[in-house]
Order: C-alpha cells, then sequence, then structure tokens
C-alpha cells in the first residue's frame, strides 16, 4: 500500500462505444474521486472514437485496451487481472456519482472482513426522487432464480423515501456500482464469461456466500445511474439473455437434490412467462424462453460440474418463497410487503 493508512482502491469503467457518456460523466466521476485512487477506463474495443477522446483530454486516467468487445463479465475479468489494488470499484460509464461516494462503502469493508462486496443506494438519473431498476436499495433473489431488490419488484420502482436508509446484508450487489475486494474476486473465479451481460454480478455474489463471505447495502453513498444503456427491456435479446443466465446460474449453485425439485416449479413459472409473451403478441420474446431453456440443456453436464463444491444448503439470504407468485398474484407491489429483511430472508 502507498498510504499506511488508506486503503488502494482502483474504480474501473467498461467501456464499450460510449464516448457520449464518457463526455458526460466522466468529469463528475473525476471530480468526486480522490487523487489516491486511481482512476481506469477499459475499453472493450470501442470504434466510436472512445479512445481518442480519452487520450486527448483526459491523459490522467489509465486506460486498458482490449483487443475485442468480450462483455460485461469477460471485458471485466480482463481489465482487473491488470489492476493490481486492494479493492475494485466497478462502475458504469451511465454513472452520476456525489461528494464523497466511495469512503462510506470502502470504509463497510475496512470495518468488517467477511464483507467483499457492497452496493451503494442507486437512485435514477431521470427521476432522482425514485430507486433505479439496477440495484435500487440491494438485490435479493428468490429461490427460482428470479431477482428482485428493496425499492424495486419486477418494473414496479419506489419512490426513496428514507424507508431503506439502514445498512443490511443483501443477496447481490448490482454491477452497475459494485465495490468489491481483490482477492475475493478473484478466489471466487472472477465473473462467469459465459453469460456475457445480465446477472453476472448474482452469481459472484452467490458464490461469495457460498464460500461464507457477505453482501452488503450501504445507505450512505448515492448514486445516480441514467440506465437503460445497453439492451431495451423489450428486447429479445434481453430476454434471452436473463432467461438463461437465470437457468445457469442455479445449475451451477443449487445442492443437486435442491436444483431437480427445484427446476421443475421453474419450469412452471417460465411457461407463465411465455404465455404472456404470446397474449402480448411478443413472440420473439417467447421464442427467447425456449432458447435460454435450450441452452440450459444442452450445458448441463457442463454445468453439473459447478455443484460438486456447493454447500448441501441453499445461502442463508436467499429468499425462501417465489416473488413471481409475491408479486403478480398476490398483489405484493413493494418490498416492505415482503416483510423480509436480512434476518427473515431465509424464511
Amino acid at each position: 500500500m502507498t498510504d499506511m493508512h488508506k486503503p488502494q482502491t482502483a474504480v474501473v469503467i467498461l467501456n464499450w462505444n460510449g464516448k457520449h457518456l464518457l463526455e458526460r460523466f466522466l468529469p463528475g466521476i473525476i471530480a468526486n474521486t480522490p487523487d489516491e485512487v486511481e482512476l481506469i477506463v477499459a475499453d472493450n474495443a470501442s470504434d466510436d472514437g472512445s479512445v481518442a477522446f480519452l487520450k486527448e483530454h483526459y491523459p490522467g486516467v489509465r486506460l486498458i485496451l482490449l483487443e475485442k468487445n468480450y462483455g460485461y463479465a469477460g471485458g471485466y475479468n480482463r481489465a482487473l487481472a491488470q489492476v493490481d489494488t486492494e479493492y475494485y470499484v466497478l462502475l458504469n460509464s451511465d454513472m452520476q456519482v456525489t461528494e464523497g461516494w466511495l469512503q462510506p462503502c470502502i470504509g463497510m469493508m475496512e470495518e468488517d472482513h467477511g464483507i467483499v462486496a457492497v452496493q451503494p443506494k442507486i437512485r435514477s438519473l431521470e427521476n432522482p426522487a425514485y430507486f433505479e431498476h439496477a440495484g435500487a436499495a440491494g438485490g435479493f433473489l428468490d429461490k427460482y432464480g428470479f431477482p428482485f431488490c428493496r425499492g424495486r419488484i419486477f418494473l414496479t420502482v419506489e419512490k426513496d423515501e428514507g424507508q431503506y436508509d439502514d445498512a443490511v446484508d443483501i443477496f447481490w450487489a448490482s454491477g452497475a456500482a459494485m465495490f468489491v475486494r481483490a482477492y475475493a474476486f478473484h478466489k471466487a473465479g472472477g465473473f462467469d464469461e459465459r453469460f456475457f451481460a445480465h446477472m453476472e454480478e448474482i452469481d459472484l455474489c452467490w458464490r461469495f456466500q457460498n464460500l461464507g463471505f457477505r453482501v452488503c447495502y450501504c445507505p450512505d453513498s448515492v448514486l445516480y445511474h441514467l440506465g437503460g444503456g445497453s439492451l431495451p427491456a423489450s428486447s429479445p435479446k434481453k430476454t434471452y439473455l436473463n432467461f438463461r443466465n437465470s437457468l445457469w446460474m442455479l445449475a451451477k449453485n443449487l445442492p443437486g437434490r435442491m436444483f431437480r425439485k427445484i427446476i421443475l416449479l421453474r419450469y412452471a413459472l417460465d411457461e407463465m412467462a411465455a404465455f404472456r409473451f404470446l397474449i402480448k403478441g411478443q413472440g420473439k420474446n417467447l421464442l427467447a424462453i425456449a432458447r435460454a431453456w435450450y441452452a440450459l440443456l444442452s450445458h448441463r453436464k457442463r454445468l453439473k460440474k459447478h455443484r460438486q463444491n456447493v454447500p448441501r444448503e441453499m445461502p442463508e439470504m436467499l429468499y425462501r418463497r417465489s416473488i413471481v407468485i409475491q408479486h403478480y398474484l398476490l398483489r405484493k407491489k413493494y418490498f416492505s410487503d415482503l416483510r423480509l429483511s436480512a434476518s427473515t430472508a431465509r424464511k
């Protein structure tokens, strides 16, 4: 460490054809990031002039150039292998940071070495009074592989009225703004590059918990996320990646006997989702779900190998009910309606 009293930290922004976002958000990130923190942009072979722009206007920002677009998972794996520091801060290029945003999250990990990943509060840049879809006030996962957040369940996003201003354990930290211990990231094997994009951070956080580590939410750091920078919500490709990666995550991280039981019920839930796409006339999204299941079946032997070393029981923080049923059938719109907390997630 260069300073015995300050842990080494690197903020790493992964970029792919995001020059317009760097122009808009990088000045604020630089202004609110202490000089002793290394600021890095890892570029996934952009062809929009991003690299030339950075070299001309921000020569002090370290550039890591990747030879092709490896997606979120592969891009970060390759970039972080070249970063020697104690803490990584993975930050989306469309994130507006605030003054003092770094220290509260780093401080949580400094105080408790069992915490290996932290997510700040993420609000919407376009609707600043509301949480943002990608992370909100910390992520959870139900046992069927469906993610949700404190402050966001599916498409229902809550207004931030201080209802989630407590620092708690969560199941996953958003990849849009994830603080993570470097050694834990590498011990867990980094991101699964087969995911390419979507849910790779949830898979990583599940592996953290299988290793006995904790993931936490820090309300004292507030960021504003533009969002929607990769694929639109209605995109069949996004539907495919979300369903496929969710299924792969279950196949990798659940104990074998539990996986065999849960996957049958998950199939029924996906049939319901496919039917909803059908009645909406979104046939391509229906086919995306079918393709996701084919991807699960065709990779089942390789995915099964991951289960050999997982604990026999599900992680404490995994929600034991179906968030689909709770939200859509029982009409529980908000996270607070679930009566779920760090102490009750497993019930």
